[in-house]
């Protein structure tokens, strides 16, 4: 093939700016079950590590998260989760039998012994390292509102009640993920 003859280079975007340097990645955290805490806040870690400016918005049952009284306690549910692995390989859940009475406890169970094994934090231990890492945790105006909370009810480290619209403001430029 003659070089003439080559496909065209893929659009892929460039990420080069001087190893982070105003960089910003703002996550918004709207679940509250294990295994979708930990997305965020795997990927909040990572982008701390390069140096990015890290801002989490908890919205929903992401307050789940964030909230002195259940942070300790969020649980993996199997119901509904067609792609539920057991630790046996190739081996999934069938739909019928995620509704009975213990499967969610061992569920979660299995899924925080897991993560233990990997040396993953859980989730109260994961934000404090967040924090002490430079990240920002902001908490939904309308969602506290909604459930009548207020920054008592949150982590010391919430470092506001904000609204949508001062999230979107202090987070311009940003890559935006929504978990």
């Amino acid at each position: 093939m003659a070089t003439t003859d080559l496909p065209a280079p893929a659009l892929v975007p460039d990420f080069d700016d001087e190893e982070g340097v105003g960089r910003k990645l703002a996550i918004i955290c709207s679940k509250g079950n294990l295994d979708m805490a930990y997305p965020g806040l795997i990927l909040a870690n990572a982008a701390l590590g390069e140096g990015v400016e890290t801002h989490l918005f908890f919205t929903f049952w992401g307050f789940d998260m964030i909230m002195t009284s259940r942070a300790d306690d969020l649980t993996f549910s199997p119901v509904a989760n067609t792609a539920m692995h057991l630790p046996l390989k190739g081996v999934r859940m069938p739909q019928a039998l995620a509704p009975a009475p213990g499967v969610s406890a061992m569920a979660t169970k299995m899924m925080k012994r897991q993560m233990e094994e990997l040396g993953i934090p859980p989730v109260p231990e994961f934000l404090d390292q967040i924090v002490a890492a430079g990240g920002h945790l902001w908490a939904c105006r309308l969602t506290a509102e909604m459930q009548k909370l207020d920054t008592s009810d949150f982590r010391d480290d919430v470092e506001g009640v904000i609204s949508a619209a001062d999230f979107i403001e202090k987070t311009a430029g940003a890559q935006l993920l929504f978990i």
